[in-house]
């Protein structure tokens, strides 16, 4: 396996979850699906660790397999956001329970922020929609990883 590939295919990773937390710092906080977006790339950060140590040519295959699943949740959550498909309804505008209309102007408890709106965008592109863009780099940094 290349060493260097493995750094930077993993390092895609560490930038990514990183520029999360520091969006999440800076006043935007994150969704459900967003949050589902970041294990994979807990895991691929942890195999590209690993890689390092035991340089199997599976962990490089294993590596792209975390970034390909990071990147296929970022586009179904990018078409949540443009209205292409529905998303879940615990985290979209299908999921509010309007039974009572004391709880939409309480101004106390957790912030709801709903999949399918977008919050920052970039180009016309939205924060889920870069994390497919840059997550596909991954995996083809992990594949050629893999392969030598």
């Amino acid at each position: 396996m290349n060493r260097l590939h493995v750094i930077i295919a993993a390092g895609v990773s560490v930038a990514l979850l990183g520029g999360a937390y520091v969006f999440e710092y800076f006043g935007y906080p994150p969704c459900t699906m967003c949050y589902w977006q970041r294990w994979p790339h807990m895991a691929a950060i942890a195999i590209g660790v690993l890689a390092l140590i035991i340089p199997a040519r599976i962990l490089g295959y294993l590596g792209a397999l975390a970034a390909l699943t990071t990147a296929a949740i970022g586009v179904f959550h990018s078409g949540v956001e443009r209205k292409y498909w529905p998303g879940p309804s615990s985290c979209t505008g299908g999921g509010l329970d309007a039974s009572s209309g004391a709880d939409l102007l309480s101004i106390e408890g957790p912030v709801l922020v709903m999949c399918d709106q977008v919050s920052w965008e970039m180009l016309g592109l939205s924060m889920a929609s870069w994390n497919a863009v840059f997550s596909l780099i991954a995996v083809w940094l992990w594949i050629v990883a893999a392969r030598r």
